[in-house]
């Protein structure tokens, strides 16, 4: 996992990530969405967004295949 720095916190570098994989990944993981409760937000199916969360996780090297 690769990470960008500042003086006072670590980020994740989600540079990897297509745009759709990065704004599930920061919703679920980053901002404590469920992945039900962002797919109503967005509009888009459970399934989507699961299959955008499972990519972007495999993407930055916390999911196996």
């Amino acid at each position: 996992m690769r990470y960008q720095s500042n003086l006072f916190e670590y980020e994740e570098d989600l540079s990897p990530l297509t745009e759709a994989q990065r704004e599930v990944y920061e919703a679920v993981e980053q901002d404590g969405y469920g992945v039900r409760e962002y797919a109503r937000k967005t509009g888009r199916s459970k399934g989507t967004v699961g299959n955008l969360l499972r990519r972007a996780r495999r993407r930055l090297g916390g999911e196996s295949a």
